[in-house]
């Protein structure tokens, strides 16, 4: 009959991985690069103006609620805002605004 092994998959049990406790191991994840807000927003605001609806409001609507369905997932809008913080898009937007505004 064959022995169970330990919870870690071996006979030594927790004993048998302490030796490996000295090391760090490394672990990575593999992740989607960054997309930029500005990118993000420019994107958005083509794909709505595609599909023929108001950009501006749509995106006002969508910051405002949270809710995603204010944007269009053509060209993968939705997914793409959700991914950015909606106080980023307002810092965003509100940044351009001042910088075009000469405010600064």
């Amino acid at each position: 009959m064959e022995r169970p092994k330990g919870l870690y998959g071996n006979e030594q049990g927790m004993r048998g991985n302490m030796q490996e406790l000295g090391n760090t191991q490394y672990f990575k994840v593999d992740t989607e690069p960054e997309t930029g807000v500005r990118v993000v927003l420019s994107t958005v605001y083509e794909a709505l103006t595609e599909k023929g609806y108001n950009p501006v409001n749509q995106i006002v609507g969508y910051i405002m609620s949270g809710d995603p369905t204010y944007i269009t997932s053509h060209k993968n809008a939705r997914s793409l805002i959700m991914k950015v913080e909606r106080d980023e898009l307002v810092e965003e937007i509100l940044t351009e605004y001042i910088h075009h505004s000469g405010w600064k």
